[in-house]
């Protein structure tokens, strides 16, 4: 059965050798890939083709990775269903007639369905751990400036990070050590040699993320915020519970933990995504991108021509309310505050994980949606995003590992959250389980 996993089918060939050599790792298709059409399941992309790689493609390629093709995406990253790509949707191979999460659907589908041994996703706001939480995959998003974004067309920069999905925790780890590291080409890519390793003198990245996957989690603290259960359905929550116990017959202990700030992280989430949004994606104009409309008038005429044509409606709605919240009379009304509430999740945040080891959620709080549910209702999709948007506000690492299945057989995943550059402290815990 095909998933629409992937919106461009071209195989580019890497090294003969390397730690992935013999590994097919799909790409999402708003990571650019020289000679190869690049979209971002937009319209206004459709025959955008870079002149050169990403750095993590260029890292994939000279570890023996064969990567075969580009898979499916909400347009621009924008959504949490994979629905809103113009290429069409993408299938759950986990669950029949539901959606695969979004916005990497088309990377995680490819995993769950055998159509590529690993792949790679973005994650803005649980992207990388959503569609992973829907398949029954691992995914998982890096502390922010651990992998470089060199190459990735952006959404929203100070929140998206590059991230692996695979089938299990100790792939994706290994995933994660290849594309990791400092890139000069990157200003937010950060020196963090102490925490994450260093490279050795032949030039070999040696982060050993793979070697934390080892199921040990005698003695593990797990902090529980109790706001990220308030109001998900009961099934993941009973799931998520299950998963839980299991932990800790293994020797793990956990505590739960209020933290106030993550009532409006959501909120200050989207202001300062959409914000960023219609800042990036003012350059898609007809001119420096995008399609050349077949119109003659003047040009404030042409580039709205361009842009009702090229964008879908979720991108219009996200670039609206970008633009509003960043209007005079209102930046500080909206923008400002947004920014003081996410100061505020992110001393929650440090203040929880100066008591445990890591933080423990379900990714989602809802098990997948059936297709066509939300496509109506944008503000029942975006509070769907209440458990992983807080993590990209305090720029931390997290990961989704399957927690089981609900009573009717619905893929639930379990969130382990770290602190900065904290990644091999949720990879041992979650390969405790996956």
């Amino acid at each position: 059965m095909s998933y629409n996993a992937f919106i461009t089918r071209e195989t580019i060939e890497g090294e003969e050798d390397g730690p992935l050599a013999g590994k097919t790792v799909a790409v999402k298709d708003n990571i650019s890939t020289e000679g190869v059409r690049t979209t971002c399941g937009s319209a206004m992309l459709e025959e955008y083709v870079p002149p050169y790689d990403a750095a993590v493609v260029e890292r994939l390629l000279e570890a023996g990775a064969t990567i075969p093709g580009k898979t499916n995406m909400d347009e621009f990253g924008m959504g949490t269903t994979t629905e809103t790509s113009a290429f069409g949707p993408t299938d759950n191979p986990a669950a029949e007639g539901r959606v695969p999460g979004g916005s990497s659907g088309g990377s995680a589908a490819a995993v769950a369905a055998g159509e590529a041994d690993l792949a790679l996703g973005t994650d803005t706001g649980g992207s990388v751990r959503c569609p992973a939480a829907f398949t029954g995959t691992v995914g998982i998003k890096p502390t922010y400036g651990l992998v470089s974004r060199y190459g990735l067309i952006a959404y929203a920069n100070s929140l998206e990070q590059i991230g692996p999905i695979a089938p299990s925790v100790e792939e994706a780890a290994e995933l994660l050590e290849v594309i990791a590291g400092l890139d000069d080409r990157d200003s937010t890519t950060r020196d963090a040699h102490e925490e994450i390793g260093e490279r050795s003198p032949d030039g070999v990245r040696e982060y050993a993320f793979a070697d934390a996957a080892d199921g040990d989690v005698d003695g593990l603290e797990i902090g529980i915020p109790t706001e990220l259960l308030e109001g998900a359905d009961e099934r993941v929550v009973e799931t998520f519970w299950d998963a839980i116990d299991e932990l800790e017959a293994q020797g793990a202990s956990y505590h739960e933990v209020a933290m106030e700030s993550l009532s409006h992280a959501v909120e200050a989430y989207y202001v300062i995504a959409m914000s960023e949004a219609s800042s990036n994606l003012a350059r898609f104009d007809g001119v420096r991108y995008g399609p050349t409309p077949e119109y003659e008038g003047n040009w404030n005429e042409e580039f709205a021509a361009v842009r009702e044509e090229g964008f879908g409606e979720e991108v219009k709605r996200r670039i609206l309310l970008g633009t509003y919240a960043l209007s005079a009379g209102y930046h500080d009304k909206y923008y400002k505050q947004a920014q003081d509430a996410r100061a505020w999740v992110k001393q929650d945040f440090d203040s929880a994980l100066s008591e445990a080891d890591v933080l423990a959620s379900p990714t989602m709080p809802v098990p997948p949606m059936e297709r066509g549910e939300s496509l109506d209702d944008p503000l029942t999709m975006y509070l769907a995003d209440a458990n992983t948007t807080p993590v990209n506000l305090a720029n931390l690492p997290a990961i989704s590992v399957p927690a089981g299945e609900t009573s009717d057989g619905l893929p639930v995943g379990l969130q382990l959250i770290g602190p900065a550059f904290g990644e091999r402290e949720i990879i041992r815990a979650g390969s405790a389980l996956a």
